[in-house]
């Protein structure tokens, strides 16, 4: 390994995707840190996020994209527009960011999130997995019947 700074980027750019995911790591806001005794856990698609730096400091949002290849998240309405008018969403860096509410629909990241935990800690885990799963499953519904609603108008 390496103490040279140009070698060191050089490894941080070119490295394989698998390994630039982890480089894509947020800090959990304390409540959340307490209840998982972990300091920092991988970003990924749907967590609740608080934007710490930047233009957009202290917005919060849903995480809707993660770009590995870029080491960049993109927010649910934190967007910027640009000169012909049209808005895109602002990337940002996950180091920029704060986890407010984790994604556990995962199972896999819910048993690596359970690994130093007892077991009614990883039991609460499963709890609240479960109540996420129901609220998707309502809001699909929801959404079934109101397209079938608007089919049905336009008929």
């Amino acid at each position: 390994m390496s103490k040279q700074p140009r070698k060191q980027r050089k490894r941080f750019y070119n490295a394989p995707l698998h390994l630039k995911r982890k480089f894509l790591s947020a800090h959990l806001a304390s409540d959340i840190m307490v209840r998982y005794r972990r300091r920092s856990i991988p970003v990924v698609k749907g967590d609740m996020v608080k934007i710490m730096r930047g233009d957009f400091a202290g917005q919060t949002g849903k995480v809707r994209k993660v770009n590995v290849r870029e080491g960049t998240v993109e927010i649910e309405g934190i967007t910027i527009t640009k000169a012909d008018g049209k808005k895109v969403s602002r990337p940002i860096h996950a180091s920029n960011l704060l986890i407010t509410k984790l994604n556990l629909a995962d199972p896999w990241r819910r048993r690596k999130i359970g690994e130093k935990l007892s077991e009614e800690e990883k039991m609460m885990i499963e709890k609240e997995a479960e109540e996420t799963k129901e609220k998707i499953e309502e809001i699909k519904e929801e959404a079934k019947e109101e397209t079938k609603e608007g089919v049905n108008e336009s008929s």
